[in-house]
Formats: C-alpha cells, sequence, structure tokens
C-alpha cells in the first residue's frame, strides 16, 4: 500500500534529461508526496538545443498528468564538460560529469529549500549506472539521492512512462553528448574519481553552473 506524505514534508529537486527513466522517476516521487523541482543540465555546445525544447514538453505534461508545479531550472553544463574533456582521464568523463551535475543540484537544491535529490537510476543500465560507478559519483556528496528506479529493468521504467504521457515525448530526437568516451569506466575507483577532481577548479564549477540557473518554466 502506498503511503502519501503531505506536500510540506518533502521537497525535491529531480535531475531530467530528455530521456525516458528521469522524468517518470520525477513523476514517482510526486506521486508519494513529494514537491518537484526539475533541473535540466544545458550540455551544449556537446549537444544541441533540442533537449532543452523536450524537456519543456515532459514538464508540461507532468503538471497535466499530476496537476502539481513542476518548476523547471536549466544551468549551463556544457562547459564542464569541455574541463573534464581537457583534464582528466577519458574514460572517466561520465562519472565526472554526473559527479558533479549532483553537486550542482545540491546547490540550487539547497537555494530552493530541498532535501535530496531525485535520480532516474536503474542498476546496471548503463556504464554510469553500475554500483561501483553509483558509488563513485555520489561519494561525500552530503546530499540524500533518491532512486526509485534502481531495482526495476527499462521495460518496467518504459511502462510508467507511457502510463504518465511522458515515453512519446522523451523518445523524440536529439543530438547526443559529442563527448561520451569511447570506453566509459564500468568500476570507477572513488580514490581516482577524488584525484581527478582536485585537478579541476571543482567548487568553482559547480557555483558557476548553480549560479547560471534559470527558471524557464
Amino acid at each position: 500500500m502506498t503511503t502519501e506524505m503531505s506536500s510540506s514534508d518533502l521537497k525535491l529537486i529531480a535531475l531530467i534529461s530528455g530521456g525516458i527513466d528521469s522524468p517518470a522517476a520525477a513523476y514517482k516521487m510526486s506521486e508519494v508526496g513529494a514537491d518537484i523541482i526539475l533541473l535540466h543540465m544545458d550540455n551544449r555546445p556537446h549537444t544541441d538545443g533540442a533537449s532543452i525544447e523536450k524537456v519543456r514538453m515532459i514538464a508540461s505534461q507532468l503538471r497535466k498528468v499530476t496537476g502539481k508545479e513542476f518548476p523547471l531550472f536549466v544551468a549551463d553544463h556544457g562547459p564542464n564538460q569541455t574541463i573534464i574533456k581537457k583534464e582528466c582521464d577519458n574514460c572517466y568523463q561520465c562519472v565526472l560529469c554526473k559527479r558533479l551535475m549532483m553537486s550542482v543540484a545540491k546547490e540550487i537544491g539547497v537555494r530552493n529549500g530541498c532535501s535530496g535529490i531525485v535520480m532516474g537510476d536503474s542498476l546496471g543500465q548503463v556504464a554510469s549506472q553500475t554500483l561501483r560507478n553509483i558509488r563513485a559519483e555520489s561519494s561525500d556528496l552530503g546530499f540524500p539521492v533518491v532512486r526509485p528506479f534502481i531495482g526495476l529493468d527499462k521495460l518496467e521504467i518504459e511502462d510508467i512512462a507511457k502510463r504518465i504521457g511522458t515515453y512519446e515525448l522523451s523518445i523524440l530526437p536529439e543530438t547526443p553528448c559529442g563527448v561520451l568516451p569511447a570506453r566509459p569506466v564500468t568500476e570507477a575507483d572513488p580514490a581516482k574519481v577524488i584525484a581527478l577532481q582536485s585537478q579541476l577548479r571543482f567548487g568553482d564549477m559547480i557555483m558557476n553552473s548553480a549560479d547560471s540557473a534559470e527558471r524557464i518554466q
């Protein structure tokens, strides 16, 4: 049996891409009573702007199906990707990217009264979602991360997305990320992640992205 909490009990920030999983995860937490802020990390120039239009449509659909506000913010992330690619081991690009996005979500979330982050991770579905990588991405974050789909398979998540009307929007075409490594690490070493992070002005990157965040809906 699902137990609903009052909307004042929990406010979360959901990292949302134009894909299938993250919008459905945001919906799932809203369904159990959480107030959700949506955050999209703008990856330009390493992709085009199609994902931003997609998340606009997805956010509108989430509002329609839930009757809730779902404010949508967009923050710069492309410059961070450029720095990671230039300064760090290429196979760690995705792990460092995700670690940085989570840190930006934490900063924006704290500014907006959120008590945790929602992620659409499903264990082992892609390279960045192995157990070792998830551990490396979120180590020392110091902020709760909610992963409502961690034990679901792709078909189960797709069924939820189809039911709430976001699936057809999520499969609209967009340019893939241009900095994806040919062979991303699947068993990231947390100590190496920290060492690579120390080569960057990580705190400045977080604050620059957080300060760039703009509510677009």
